[in-house]
This record gives structure tokens, C-alpha cells and sequence, in this order.
């Protein structure tokens, strides 16, 4: 019996440890699944959790076992945002100024190699937003909601917001997003491209992971070239874009084999023939 307590005591201690985490990490058969986990405060991202997050990013960045990351949050949220009671109370030690310069989650997550799919399945608000938005993929639980709070709050955004949000839905959408900081629901977050699906609750996570396994069975080398000569294309004008990718492409092709070729056309046919008959 003496035993048998002490593994439940240890078992219940890790137990206690990993639901104190305000970043749950999972890995599994090439996809990492990262859970902001503060649901009693909305997942707001305190000092700690910028921290994790940054710290995480910036190792799965040189992991080459994960190959797509998925990021979601823990019970009503995506997240919140920056931790704006943790700032004015100042026991994070730095001010709001300093918050958006340093332990800047976005500026790790824009520099995964790895395609990322956000799984928004709550708020997304104002830095959460901007966290949502350096995401590749993004897509939401029926109860997602988005906002821009920066202009209510009366802090500057410096996440990337101000120019990623107009890139997406158009400037005068993102203005009228952004000017008001009213809530934008997930179907029409749908209806303006700022995601690629809407889904009920439980389909969230699910179909995150469909989503992973179809990048999965992509070639693993072209997977992050291809994201990353998007991402570089999409930063120049449509001219220069074109040349990038007609030079990138040469590069490549050089050490493409005909066998190489030819099976991968196999694999796409196959793989047309199954969804066919699914």
C-alpha cells in the first residue's frame, strides 16, 4: 500500500505540474501541438508565457523531427492578449513600451521554418490577434472572436498588426476593424479571408491535425521552401515577387531526378484516386 500511494502521489504531482504550465507542449509523429494554457485568465500573455513561447518557437525551429506546428489555446480563448493587469500592476517589471520589444512571440513564431496552423477556438484579441495573424494557417472554432482593442487601450500595436491585418482583408476593413476594436465573429472572419474554415468546437483540433497530415505527405524540403518563398515573395512587389520565384525554382530544379519526378507523380495520382473514392 506504502507503494502504491507514493506512485499515486508522484503521479498526481506531475499531474498538478503540467496543469500549472502556461504552455502545454505535445509531440506526435511530426506535428507539435502548443496549448496556451492561462484559461482563468483568457490565456492573456504574461511575461511568463511570452516567455515560453518564444523559448519554444526558437527550439522548433531547430528541430527537424516536428515538421508542422499547431498553435491553440486552453478553454474560452485563443488568448487575450498581453497580460494588462500583470503591466499596470508593473510586477512583470517592465513597461508597455518595453513589451512589445522584448520577448516578442511573433518575431519567434514568424521564424519557424515549419508551416504553423493556428486553431483559434476563442478570443483573439489585440496581441492575440496579432500572434493569430503571423500563424500560415488559420482556422476557427464557431465561438472565435477577433479584435483590435489597440486603439481603445491607447497602446500602438508592434506585432505586426497595423500592416498584416490590411494585407489580408483589405485596408478598409482592417480600418474599420481596428478603429472601432469591436468584435468581428468567426463567420465573418470566414467571409473576409481572415480564415480558411470555420468549424464547430469539437472539429477544431481535429481537423487542425487533418490539415497537418496533408502537409505531412507533402515533400518535407519543398514544405518549407514553399512557405518560405511565399512569406518572402508576399513582402515585395509583384514584379520583384515573380523573379524570386523564377530563381528559387531554377535553384531547386537542379537537383530534382527524373525518378524523383516520376515517383512523386505517382504518389499524387494514388492519392487522387483514394480521396476520390473516400
Amino acid at each position: 500500500m506504502d507503494g502504491l500511494a507514493l506512485i499515486d502521489y508522484a503521479d498526481a504531482e506531475r499531474l498538478k505540474m503540467v496543469q500549472e504550465s502556461v504552455l502545454l507542449v505535445e509531440k506526435e509523429g511530426g506535428v507539435a501541438t502548443l496549448t496556451m494554457n492561462r484559461p482563468r485568465a483568457l490565456n492573456a500573455l504574461s511575461l511568463e508565457l511570452r516567455n515560453q513561447l518564444a523559448r519554444t518557437f526558437t527550439e522548433l525551429a531547430e528541430d527537424d523531427s516536428i515538421r508542422v506546428v499547431i498553435l491553440t489555446g486552453a478553454g474560452r480563448a485563443f488568448t487575450a492578449g498581453i497580460d494588462l493587469k500583470e503591466l499596470g500592476s508593473g510586477t512583470s517589471g517592465i513597461t508597455a513600451e518595453a513589451a512589445v520589444r522584448v520577448e516578442d512571440p511573433v518575431r519567434a513564431l514568424a521564424r519557424l521554418p515549419q508551416p504553423v496552423i493556428g486553431a483559434v477556438n476563442g478570443f483573439a484579441i489585440t496581441g492575440g490577434f496579432e500572434l493569430a495573424l503571423a500563424c500560415d494557417v488559420l482556422i476557427a472554432s464557431t465561438e472565435a472572436k477577433f479584435a483590435d482593442t489597440h486603439a481603445r487601450v491607447g497602446i500602438m500595436p508592434g506585432w505586426g498588426l497595423s500592416q498584416r491585418l490590411s494585407r489580408v482583408v483589405g485596408t478598409y476593413r482592417a480600418k474599420e476593424i481596428s478603429l472601432t476594436g469591436n468584435y468581428l465573429e468567426a463567420s465573418r472572419a470566414l467571409e473576409w479571408g481572415l480564415v480558411s474554415r470555420v468549424v464547430a468546437p469539437e472539429a477544431l483540433l481535429p481537423t487542425a491535425r487533418a490539415i497537418a497530415a496533408d502537409m505531412l505527405s507533402c515533400d518535407p524540403v519543398l514544405l518549407r521552401g514553399y512557405k518560405k518563398i511565399i512569406d518572402d515573395g508576399f513582402a515585395l512587389p509583384f514584379g520583384e515577387a515573380s523573379r524570386l520565384e523564377r530563381q528559387r525554382s531554377t535553384e531547386f530544379s537542379r537537383g530534382i531526378s527524373a525518378d524523383s519526378v516520376e515517383t512523386r507523380r505517382r504518389d499524387v495520382l494514388a492519392r487522387g484516386r483514394s480521396q476520390a473514392l473516400a
